[in-house]
């Protein structure tokens, strides 16, 4: 059983596998989104069971340290109980009852799970395999994601090509080259904001006389090798292939977002990612720039997405997934001493980087956790409230959206939000931006203030800081109570008290995206509904 050794304090294991991660992050969907609902999960002591009704079957598995919010952290195997004794069960065959159990709760069947959990296990046990590099401390913890969201069923599953996903993978710590085509000037299509150019790209290489610059993904190009229409363009000239070269860029952790000179560089890619295939669709190209020119006018601190390209062959498959959107970099708006890291990689299960909160906090002390918790707390929470109450603004402000700038301490001192992709206007409040807009553009742009709030509420406080409580409760159990009074307070003192947060306050449960329903009913990200989950505020 392939496992990395990493250093832990005593209250967690010593080692964490591919095997147990699969099987945790598999129980950690089923009881939110299944058994927790339908009261089939029982707790006793350190041993957590859960009970498959319409399979008549008993699982059960070791609770390594409670959580207030229910998302219990586990340690080991699962096991089954079988003929009065008790079975260790593999992760293949943990999925398998899962699968079959929800087949009969849904009346849906999905061929494509099992492979898509062995998939996500197979990405998972090789980057635990790989030992972070000491570089650029950002860089290092965009790349080291190794485990992925542990409340999705296959957090780690690439499709397309899947032999291939190694070479551009930032969880084992990929720099790679793009490739350059050169595209006829009267066929690219671009936009930028007013005041902003794409020197960023032209900058790359230099092109002939008459074209323009259009990098490509390297993993996305192999898979465009069949395009018809593509093929054609490059005969004819209209495109010319300029090959492969230039400086490295660094893929972060959304795979298809490279950093390199400049900033950075968000291309499609035809790959399925965990719940949708990573391509910018026309409206997100066109949706980007908006979005960016309506939020500099605004106090959000948002890395912006100034211009997007592509080239228009008469093929809209084509003009999307060639599609590059440029988004500015981190170094511009870090202060002296600051730098910047992955709120993901803060806030992982294992301190699988130096990124990780338990190298931030020190001594991991009372007053020092406390401080640290509520220096955080005051930098994530207001600005995405300000945003949605006060500017209409839908932010995603999910784990691998947020940036946190940490000083020489490693305090938090900064937050910066990126990825225009998820940002939504409420359609009330910019009813004149949106009607300048194509339909097409402005509809996906939109949310209701019922659904925006569900998004903001969810990526918020269930994705965000619980799960990040959940990294200083682990260096800290006694204090878990403490860290969730600080994020009440913290909400209660946002000025105004909408009814929104008044409800959460009261007790109101939040909404809980269910990727594992999602994912089982193949649907995507956008199309995933929510399950009410109770937070200890």
């Amino acid at each position: 059983m392939p496992s990395s050794t990493i250093g832990l304090d005593t209250r967690r294991p010593a080692t964490v596998s591919a095997d147990h991660v699969v099987a945790h992050t598999l129980f950690n969907c089923f009881i939110r989104e299944v058994a927790g609902p339908e009261r089939q999960v029982t707790l006793i002591d350190d041993e957590l069971r859960l009970r498959l009704p319409r399979l008549d079957v008993t699982l059960r598995i070791t609770v390594r340290r409670r959580s207030m919010a229910g998302a219990h952290r586990f340690t080991g195997p699962v096991f089954e109980e079988s003929g009065g004794t008790w079975c260790e069960l593999h992760w293949r065959d943990l999925a398998e009852r899962l699968a079959d159990e929800l087949t009969l709760a849904t009346g849906v069947i999905n061929e494509e799970f099992l492979d898509q959990v062995a998939a996500s296990h197979d990405v998972t046990e090789q980057s635990l395999r790989h030992k972070a590099n000491n570089g650029d401390r950002y860089l290092v913890s965009e790349q080291s994601l190794a485990l992925g969201h542990r409340f999705h069923p296959t957090p780690k599953s690439r499709s397309g090509h899947a032999g291939r996903w190694q070479t551009y993978a930032p969880e084992l710590g990929c720099r790679l080259r793009l490739r350059y085509l050169a595209a006829r000037a009267d066929l690219v299509r671009q936009q930028t904001v007013p005041g902003d150019d794409l020197t960023m790209l032209d900058g790359l290489r230099p092109v002939p006389t008459g074209y323009r610059l259009l990098p490509v993904h390297p993993w996305q190009f192999e898979l465009l090798r069949h395009n018809n229409t593509l093929a054609a363009a490059l005969r004819d000239g209209r495109l010319l292939d300029l090959g492969t070269d230039g400086p490295l860029w660094t893929p972060t952790s959304s795979v298809r977002t490279l950093h390199g000179p400049g900033g950075f560089l968000k291309f499609s890619l035809n790959v399925r990612i965990t719940n949708c295939v990573r391509k910018n669709s026309a409206y997100e190209l066109a949706a980007a720039v908006a979005l960016t020119g309506l939020l500099d006018d605004l106090p959000i601190r948002m890395l912006r997405e100034p211009g997007y390209r592509t080239v228009d062959l008469a093929d809209r498959e084509l003009f999307e997934s060639l599609g590059i959107i440029a988004r500015e970099g981190v170094a511009r708006h870090l202060r002296p001493g600051v730098t910047a890291l992955l709120a993901g990689a803060v806030a992982d299960e294992y301190p699988l980087s130096r990124a990780h909160v338990s190298h931030l906090v020190g001594d991991a002390s009372t007053d020092r956790v406390l401080d640290w918790w509520r220096a955080y707390l005051r930098l994530l929470l207001p600005p995405v409230l300000a945003a949605f109450f006060e500017h209409g603004v839908v932010l995603e402000p999910h784990l691998q959206n947020v940036l946190v700038g940490v000083d020489g301490d490693g305090m938090p001192a900064q937050m910066l939000f990126r990825d225009m992709e998820g940002t939504k206007l409420l359609a009330e409040r910019h009813a004149v931006l949106l009607a300048s807009l194509p339909p097409e553009v402005a509809g996906p742009m939109t949310y209701t203030v019922a659904k925006g709030w569900q998004r903001v509420a969810y990526c918020l406080l269930v994705n965000h800081v619980a799960e990040l409580l959940a990294a200083l409760a682990d260096l800290r159990p006694d204090l878990e109570a403490e860290l969730w009074s600080l994020v009440r307070a913290e909400l209660a003192a946002y000025h105004g008290a909408p009814p929104e947060l008044r409800a959460i306050l009261a007790g109101v449960p939040v909404p809980a995206k269910a990727n594992l329903l999602a994912r089982w009913q193949r649907g995507s990200d956008r199309q995933a509904g929510y399950v009410p989950l109770r937070l200890p505020l």
